[in-house]
């Protein structure tokens, strides 16, 4: 069975001129981003070079690794016209990546397009990557109901991931991804079973970096929730990205081994040495076989 990544970042040549090319939030100056809310990031340029890292996923073993769309840029909540030139140049610049790379689509959800969206994903990539902050309650899944229709109709999988993180700024340059981002991802899995299940019954959805360990708060759902003991969806998934054995032994606990697929949010983290990091055999063979061989079958 193939080694599948389902959480990388690469920045093709033509997203890296795209954002060159701004001079407001999100753009790039050199290789210093500046984003709304976050402090400015200096990007290691070998970070970004394709060839690269293609030979460090064949260092990792993977015989995929799907890039994605950083959500924090904030490109996806641009108004149409301005996102539209970033999300045309990240689909070229992802359809041209070499092997082993895939890729998930991306969509504006200020103004939401499915029409555009369909013509990406008949270009062949896996699923739709939307940012968590645009699912965190009724009033997003309304707006997204489009994008996640033709998901079903399609059976491709949507992949959640921390979306901007407003007032970052103001704390460490860690802040964003510990704070905003996980509160982001726990809110989104809540809200997922609470208006987005109901609405798309037969969604499969992976939530990155475990979903902000929102699982883990079962004891505390069953007690304070609607009456009822979480239920684990067989169409739902989380990965991995930054966390490690302590977090991810929890989350097998309480979701069962075949929820959970490996990422690893290259470049900013790297994958596991070994799939399944140390866990027991169940969950070593989840993340290496089970999980991403379920997410991933679909047409596309």
């Amino acid at each position: 069975m193939t080694e599948v990544d389902v959480h990388q970042h690469l920045w093709s040549p033509e997203l890296v001129a795209a954002l060159r090319s701004r001079r407001e939030p999100p753009y790039l100056d050199g290789w210093t981003l500046f984003l709304d809310g976050e402090p400015p990031y200096e990007i290691a340029p070998a970070d970004h070079d394709p060839a690269r890292r293609a030979e460090l996923a064949a260092a990792d073993g993977l015989g995929l690794a799907l890039v994605s769309l950083s959500s924090p840029l904030g490109i996806e909540w641009l108004p149409g016209g301005r996102a539209r030139p970033l999300l045309d140049a990240y689909h070229e610049g992802a359809a041209a990546l070499p092997e082993p790379f895939g890729a998930w689509a991306a969509a504006c959800v200020r103004n939401v397009d499915a029409r555009a969206t369909a013509a990406v994903l008949d270009q062949g990539f896996v699923g739709l990557q939307l940012p968590a902050n645009a699912l965190a309650d009724a009033a997003g899944y309304a707006r997204c109901a489009p994008l996640l229709d033709l998901l079903e109709e399609r059976d491709l999988p949507l992949f959640v991931h921390p979306g901007p993180a407003p007032g970052g700024s103001e704390g460490p340059g860690w802040w964003p991804a510990m704070v905003p981002y996980v509160q982001q991802m726990h809110a989104a899995w809540f809200a997922f079973r609470v208006f987005g299940r109901p609405r798309h019954p037969r969604l499969r959805v992976c939530f990155a970096l475990l979903a902000g360990l929102a699982p883990l708060h079962g004891e505390r759902f069953a007690a304070r929730g609607d009456g009822g003991e979480p239920v684990v969806d067989p169409e739902v998934f989380v990965e991995t990205s930054s966390y490690g054995p302590r977090a991810v032994e929890a989350i097998v606990r309480e979701l069962g081994a075949g929820a959970v697929v490996q990422g690893s949010d290259r470049p900013y983290a790297r994958p596991p040495r070994q799939p399944g990091f140390g866990l027991g055999e169940a969950a070593a063979h989840a993340l290496r076989v089970t999980g991403p061989r379920r997410l991933l079958t679909g047409k596309g």
